[in-house]
């Protein structure tokens, strides 16, 4: 249960009270700094926070002292909070990712050749030039959001010597991948050398298109998201920065770290990519766009589903959708 508190968020201290509580009812504050060894204002910290989250509440049968929600009620509650949250956050990340691409469309077509304010790049070789352009130019951030389930292990090593020196010159790295990533060890390797040198590095189900940013003055983008070779354009003009900053930081807000057990709902039994397969193949994508939006294979979205149908005893997808819906999975 330890596991699934630290997932949500919780603190040491709080975890040690909330299960103090559970072990030993109606304990007040005198015994919970006895037994906890911890601080009177760490311990009332922690009350406090578990009140906020509802995990505890006031006791009817002894007014004035707290009482500890059971865990199927209070977490089952917590997670369900969360995951609307997390949905909301969600659907939030998706709208800003298709009025960015949009303007990104809509900004490639209305350059000036030589404008001061952006340059539309064609070709790997003046992309490339473009990020290593912009990789010296950092001073102090770069953020960058890589979807897709592999990358060429000689493409991220030739890309090392370059953020080295940033970092070297104090540059902070916040990287953001795909979930799937966790199963390609190219990129995982890298994802652990940016965390060896002081990077951070997140995944998510689902993340907003390829893009560079560099201290929030200047990205880099693709021209066509879906078809990364059409070329990418070079932006400098503030308001669309700021709104791909306002992106990635959505993104970074729903994603867990790099390294971290992804945990299985607690009522589902879930993860958080199987919940949003289902929501992807719920809205009438096809299978191989599923995979695409979640960087994996076709392979491995069927064989999810078939997980899933298991799970919920379906004989088909759209008693397995029927199913779902009804469970609140969707």
């Amino acid at each position: 249960m330890v596991g699934v508190l630290e997932a949500l968020g919780l603190s040491h201290a709080a975890i040690s009270v909330y299960t103090l509580m559970l072990e030993k009812p109606g304990c007040g504050i005198a015994e919970l700094i006895s037994a906890t060894g911890l601080p009177e204002s760490d311990v009332r910290t922690a009350l406090d926070d578990l009140a906020d989250l509802v995990l505890v509440r006031a006791s009817r049968d002894d007014p004035g002292r707290l009482r500890a929600v059971s865990p199927e009620v209070g977490l089952a509650d917590l997670v369900r909070h969360q995951e609307a949250d997390l949905a909301a956050r969600q659907a939030q990340v998706a709208a800003a990712r298709a009025t960015v691409a949009r303007l990104v469309a809509d900004r490639a077509d209305s350059l000036v050749p030589g404008s001061a304010e952006g340059e539309r790049l064609l070709g790997l070789d003046a992309i490339q030039q473009c990020l290593e352009s912009m990789g010296r130019a950092a001073s102090r951030e770069c953020l960058g959001v890589h979807p897709g389930a592999a990358q060429r292990l000689e493409d991220l090593a030739a890309g090392r010597p370059l953020d080295r020196e940033a970092m070297i010159r104090g540059v902070a790295f916040r990287t953001l991948y795909q979930d799937s990533v966790r199963n390609d060890s190219a990129t995982t390797t890298h994802a652990n050398w940016l965390l060896e040198h002081g990077g951070e590095v997140r995944t998510a189900p689902i993340v907003p298109q390829r893009l560079v940013i560099v201290d929030r003055e200047q990205a880099l983008v693709p021209l066509d998201p879906a078809d990364t070779r059409k070329g990418a354009l070079h932006v400098t003009e503030r308001g669309i920065v700021a709104m791909l900053v306002d992106l990635f930081e959505r993104a970074w807000d729903t994603a867990v770290p790099f390294g971290a057990a992804h945990e299985r709902d607690p009522e589902s039994g879930l993860l958080d990519t199987e919940r949003e397969l289902l929501r992807l193949l719920g809205s009438g994508m096809i299978d191989e766009a599923a995979g695409h939006r979640l960087g994996v294979s076709l392979r491995t979205v069927r064989r999810m589903m078939s997980s899933i149908m298991e799970r919920l005893d379906a004989t088909s997808r759209f008693e397995a959708g029927l199913k779902a819906a009804r469970r609140g999975w969707l």
